[in-house]
């Protein structure tokens, strides 16, 4: 495989690597964006966000339903009963005060004709102490900052992913100028190369191979432009717009801001560690929820209804009202395992924070020895570039002069070609691994 043809495979396989969008071709005008601007349209329209916010809401709405613990309870109804048992029937004139002399005659009483009541009633119910609905109310609030912090986590994630795939579009952009000068390199020999056949200088056999490494180039050339439309797609996936544009970009020196030495230790406030420990805090409160229910529980109750033999009447009239007070004794061990089960559930919550940290903080010393060794390569490229345009350089004087074939004068470009690529791969690397760090070591804001 020519060197040409490598460096179009490490475009592409970059590309696709981070682009679910890469088989898609955007047709449209090139318009210029800034990373900010993309940050900012994502932010605001990607559906991720839109999604964790929803999840917010409902946390939110999820807590306002505990305020029940507090708010009293009402009720209406309207019954219309009929029947001829002597109990009810009885109960019925009780409850209308129709009782006559006559009612206590046994005949009547054993044997009652049929007998209609119409109730209407209201019942209230007042909560007064329940220590195991105020606990799980307050673990409903911790979960409502869980969210919080996985929406911010979930703002962290899409600022990386952005900043990538507008490192992507440079990085294509920058594989494009490289074979801009490799095909005008590329050109110029096959130019010379047609002269010189024509003279009978050299043999047909050069002539078709520039003329290959010329066409090889153009084709590679197309590839690479498909390359920005593809990731441009995916930067306005990211956005939530439409994929019809083509980006044009800011240089790579204006993209990724400097990693400082104090980001050398993970944030234990990062928003994703943060929404963890919040859910270890709601497993707590579940747990000391689950112990107050071994408490007794006082609610107040009243009601007033109107009874009357017709439909439609209010003729008597009752209320009474009361207080209750509740306690379950024994559930056959359910609520003693339920804690148990709990408790292990926080403990296996404890344990995947702690581990996520460690994770973490190897994942970032990773992270840093990555962008030392880019660094490093950055700085051997640009030595690597001034070698071999030297190279090139002197090959084409001496190609000129008939002391090479040509041969030797296209694997100089295409050495030169890798070299550039190599250069701006190692940028590319360099600013991905400055927005991981980023990434890695960013610390909740709230």
């Amino acid at each position: 495989m020519s060197g040409i043809n490598r460096l179009l495979l490490k475009i592409i396989f970059c590309t696709i690597l981070f682009s679910p969008m890469a088989g898609v071709k955007a047709q449209g005008t090139a318009t210029h964006i800034s990373l900010e601007e993309a940050l900012t349209a994502t932010l605001k329209n990607n559906t991720a966000v839109q999604l964790a916010k929803l999840d917010e809401r409902i946390a939110v709405s999820a807590y306002k339903e505990t305020d029940a613990i507090f708010l009293p309870q009402v009720g209406f109804s309207y019954s219309a009963l009929g029947t001829n048992n002597p109990l009810h029937a009885f109960g019925f004139k009780l409850q209308q005060k129709s009782i006559t002399q006559n009612d206590f005659n046994p005949d009547l009483l054993n044997h009652p004709s049929g007998t209609s009541d119409f109730t209407t009633k209201l019942e209230l119910q007042q909560p007064l102490i329940n220590f195991e609905l105020m606990y799980k109310r307050m673990a409903a609030d911790r979960q409502t900052d869980l969210y919080n912090y996985k929406t911010q986590r979930t703002k962290e994630y899409l600022v990386l992913e952005v900043q990538k795939a507008y490192l992507q579009i440079q990085l294509a952009y920058d594989a494009v100028d490289v074979l801009n000068e490799a095909l005008k390199t590329t050109q110029s020999v096959y130019t010379f190369t047609t002269n010189h056949f024509k003279q009978g200088l050299i043999q047909k056999s050069d002539v078709l191979n520039a003329h290959l490494r010329v066409t090889t180039i153009e084709t590679n050339m197309a590839k690479a432009k498909t390359t920005i439309q593809n990731a441009s797609d995916y930067l306005s996936l990211l956005m939530g717009v439409e994929t019809t544009v083509i980006y044009t970009v800011d240089t790579n020196a204006q993209t990724i801001n400097p990693v400082v030495a104090s980001e050398l230790k993970i944030n234990p406030a990062r928003a994703d560690f943060m929404a963890m420990q919040k859910a270890i805090e709601v497993s707590e409160l579940m747990i000391k929820a689950s112990k107050k229910s071994y408490l007794p529980k006082l609610n107040a109750f009243g009601s007033y209804q109107l009874n009357d033999s017709r439909m439609f009447g209010f003729g008597a009239n009752a209320w009474m009202a009361g207080v209750q007070l509740s306690w379950d004794i024994f559930k056959g061990n359910k609520t003693k395992n339920n804690i148990i089960t709990q408790k292990l559930e926080r403990d296996k919550l404890k344990a995947q924070l702690h581990q996520q940290q460690e994770q973490s903080q190897l994942e970032l010393n990773k992270v840093y020895r990555d962008l030392s060794d880019a660094q490093f390569d950055m700085k051997q490229q640009k030595a690597a570039i001034e070698q071999a345009s030297e190279v090139l350089q002197i090959l084409q004087n001496r190609y000129q002069q008939g002391l090479v074939n040509t041969t030797d004068v296209l694997m100089a470009a295409t050495q030169l070609s890798q070299q550039k690529f190599a250069l701006v791969q190692a940028v590319y690397t360099t600013n991905v691994t400055k927005a991981y760090i980023q990434f890695l070591t960013s610390s909740n804001n709230k």
